[in-house]
């Protein structure tokens, strides 16, 4: 809540001049929160309709295009390939990765993705006891030219810990007013609702979080102009998510409910069909891993023509471990 100066009025008697001076002594409250949120309706309704004539906002990614990502961070090797191989070498692997998808379906073009855990979940309390820590200005720095030299995208991913989304995404709003930089969210590092710390149980996300990074993520869009934020919701158990049908689209943000879980072929086919098919939000997406998914022989890694093959709806949005 802030207050502004009352105005005084410009015509009238003496008396009533003198009345209206006084009155600017009482200032006048104005509820900003209020204003943030009609200014946000009346975007939100500005965008529906855009959308609703031309089927999506100008400069949407989904669905006229395949996202294939490669996932980690730049400064960890056990997070993912993103930083598990020498910089060079990791992006010859991804070149070749894109290259596959691109022949397996031909009809899509294929948009390069750099997925950087960049708040993680931890074992250890911190400071204030929330479990989380976010990477450097230098490393967040770093991964965004890394994919503009690459003609990539970016996605910031959260693990909130035992803080929130609340008190997380707006780290991140100076990054994500840049145009080629995205979101994902992680139920499985969200741990306020279990109370204890990451790693002992599955964390979990209600609607009414993704809502939240739904509509900070829209407010973003607005304010500076900018195309629609794609935001990954990681999903590999029934418990992650709660009260899907609540999640409420909106056309400035581009919903991938994403199946991150690994294993042999059947068992991810399986689980994508139970969290992600059957309870669909709006786009899907689907996770490969490189240490584990082809463990033990003879279980292998799905190739993109088996993965289009056998999912339904086929994943706009493919991420590599």
């Amino acid at each position: 809540m802030t207050t502004l100066p009352g105005c005084g009025s410009r015509s009238g008697t003496e008396s009533e001049n003198t009345a209206a001076a006084a009155d600017t002594t009482k200032p006048v409250v104005v509820d900003t929160v209020a204003l943030k949120r009609q200014a946000m309706m009346r975007d939100s309704l500005k965008a529906d309709s855009i959308a609703k004539k031309n089927g999506q906002l100008p400069g949407a990614i989904l669905p006229g295009h395949r996202i294939v990502a490669f996932y980690g961070n730049i400064r960890a090797k056990g997070m993912g390939i993103l930083g598990r191989e020498p910089k060079e070498q990791m992006l010859a692997k991804f070149r070749k990765v894109q290259k596959e998808w691109q022949e397996a379906d031909p009809s899509l073009p294929i948009q390069p993705a750099l997925h950087s855990v960049t708040i993680t979940a931890q074992a250890a309390a911190g400071k204030d006891g929330k479990y989380r820590l976010m990477n450097s200005k230098s490393t967040i720095d770093e991964t965004i030219q890394w994919a503009k030299d690459n003609n990539c995208i970016v996605f910031l991913d959260v693990q909130v810990g035992l803080s929130d989304l609340e008190h997380e995404l707006h780290k991140l709003e100076p990054w994500l007013k840049d145009p080629i930089v995205h979101m994902g969210i992680d139920p499985e590092f969200a741990m306020q609702t279990k109370g204890v710390r990451p790693g002992k149980k599955i964390g979990t996300y209600d609607a009414k979080d993704v809502n939240y990074a739904i509509n900070f993520l829209a407010r973003i869009v607005s304010e500076n102009k900018l195309p629609p934020k794609v935001l990954t919701v990681h999903r590999f158990t029934q418990g992650m998510i709660t009260n899907y049908k609540n999640i409420k689209l909106d056309p400035r943000v581009q919903v991938v409910m994403h199946m991150d879980g690994w294993g042999n072929p059947t068992l991810k086919k399986d689980s994508y069909k139970a969290y992600i098919e059957k309870q669909p939000v709006q786009y899907t997406g689907f996770k490969l891993f490189y240490e584990y998914d082809a463990r033990p022989a003879p279980h292998h890694i799905m190739t993109p023509k088996e993965v289009l093959a056998e999912l339904n709806p086929k994943p706009l949005y493919i991420q590599y471990q």
